[in-house]
């Protein structure tokens, strides 16, 4: 019997969970984990790109205990409570653009298909009743219910699931490799002419929505070209579609801005969120709207957007929330990760000069993928074999033996991705370099068949 017996993991295979080895993390500490053997872990994923303002922080606790004292639950339904709009005031402040309305659930994956919903909801009450389709992208990773599910494009999580499915997604390519010669226009990005192609394909008056996350996460933090963002919102703009930056990952600091729509300099007519919010601290998610968008639905036959769900705004977390952003407001955590960045990019790519078998550094401010192959100097990709071993488990052994906490990837490529919590340091993000230095290290010594 494991000593994990009754607890049933998340993505886990039971041949990696049935051991009496499994880690049993105890307590956090800034940017470190121990578990309850004693051993310190740096946590180079911020939990899952989410504990922003790092471990162990009182302030946030303190406002938990504080709000179950006063309000532990009521329901957001005809009513309000102090934290929530609190909350919801405070993130349409640091907003982009006309995005005021804010709409909260309990994860990234409810907030997406809180999106779709609100997307059809707002074309019905329009008039514009065909309009159902979602645009996403290739390898996009949006949730896994099975609304967001349907629009994810991960294959290995879908193909369980797939006569369940709804069919009203359409994937096209994502920008990995997508760029043109300086001086050529970003309409003719081929990732760009794409939606366009499928939106007339389908017919503009059938597609409701196009949904992207400004880096995407699934296929190794795909950064867009120059003016993909712009010519999203102009096609958009053309159809009557609506256009949605999913910004579970990318919001609340991990690419320097509060949200990563404004490093690419877009408004968008929907943001989704949810993980950095409360730094993970609290379980809560949402969208941000476009308050004309909501003033059609409310001037409709229908009279309201239709949805919701019990916890839905919940007290306590958006009580953390208010903390966790007046905690990044003061300490300007977001000018952290972008003091920073150079630094670390300026490392990686040290790392990448150092060892044969990076192919490629993605990424901006605190959020980067270590994609492998087999040799760049003489330009072979990983075999199939060296592939299915890395994925496998050997990568994974490799990064365990460094006690670093980032996660071996195969969701469109082979690699590493790496997102530690906004608050690191140069001596923080020195040590997670020096901690990488060692995986590649031991991932080519494998390669070549050293052991």
């Amino acid at each position: 019997m494991s000593r994990a017996d009754h607890l049933l993991p998340h993505f886990t295979k039971g041949a990696a969970w049935n051991t009496d080895d499994v880690v049993v993390m105890e307590r956090g500490e800034g940017c470190y984990i121990w578990d309850t053997e004693g051993n310190q872990y740096l946590d180079g994923l911020a939990g899952l790109f989410c504990t922003n303002i790092g471990h162990g922080r009182s302030d946030l606790s303190a406002a938990a205990a504080k709000q179950m004292d006063q309000l532990g639950f009521y329901p957001t339904w005809g009513t309000a409570h102090p934290p929530g709009l609190e909350a919801s005031r405070m993130i349409a402040e640091r907003a982009p653009g006309d995005l005021s309305e804010v709409f909260f659930v309990s994860s990234g994956s409810e907030a997406v298909e809180s999106a779709v919903k609100f997307a059809r909801n707002y074309h019905v009450s329009t008039g514009d009743t065909d309009r159902y389709k979602v645009i996403a992208r290739d390898w996009a990773y949006h949730g896994t219910t099975l609304g967001a599910l349907a629009v994810t494009g991960i294959p290995k999580f879908k193909t369980t699931f797939a006569p369940m499915l709804w069919d009203g997604t359409r994937h096209v390519t994502n920008t990995w490799g997508c760029s043109v010669s300086d001086g050529t226009p970003a309409s003719e990005l081929e990732c760009v002419k794409a939606v366009e192609e499928m939106i007339l394909a389908e017919g503009p008056e059938t597609v409701s929505m196009v949904i992207a996350e400004p880096v995407q996460n699934g296929g190794g933090a795909l950064v867009p070209p120059e003016g993909y963002w712009q010519e999203l919102r102009r096609i958009c703009d053309k159809y009557g579609v609506l256009l949605v930056a999913d910004e579970v990952i990318n919001a609340f600091g991990r690419l320097g801005h509060w949200f990563g729509c404004e490093r690419y300099g877009v408004v968008p007519d929907m943001i989704t969120f949810a993980k950095g919010v409360t730094s993970a601290y609290m379980p809560l998610g949402g969208m941000i709207v476009r308050r004309p968008l909501v003033e059609e639905i409310w001037a409709s036959d229908m009279g309201m957007y239709n949805h919701g769900s019990t916890f839905g705004g919940h007290p306590v977390a958006t009580a953390v929330a208010v903390a966790n952003m007046r905690a990044m407001t003061d300490e300007d955590i977001p000018a952290n990760v972008l003091a920073h960045e150079d630094e670390f990019r300026a490392g990686l790519d040290a790392l990448m000069a150092r060892h044969n078998i990076v192919k490629e550094m993605r990424g901006v401010g605190y959020f980067y993928a270590v994609d492998l192959m087999e040799d760049r100097a003489e330009g072979r990709e990983l075999s199939e074999d060296n592939m299915i071993g890395l994925r496998s488990g050997v990568l994974n052994d490799f990064i365990q033996e460094t006690r670093l906490l980032v996660r071996p990837d195969d969701r469109g490529y082979t690699g590493i991705t790496i997102s530690p919590p906004l608050i690191a340091d140069s001596a923080v993000i020195a040590d997670l370099l020096q901690r990488v230095d060692q995986i590649l290290e031991r991932t080519a010594g494998w390669l070549r068949g050293d052991g």
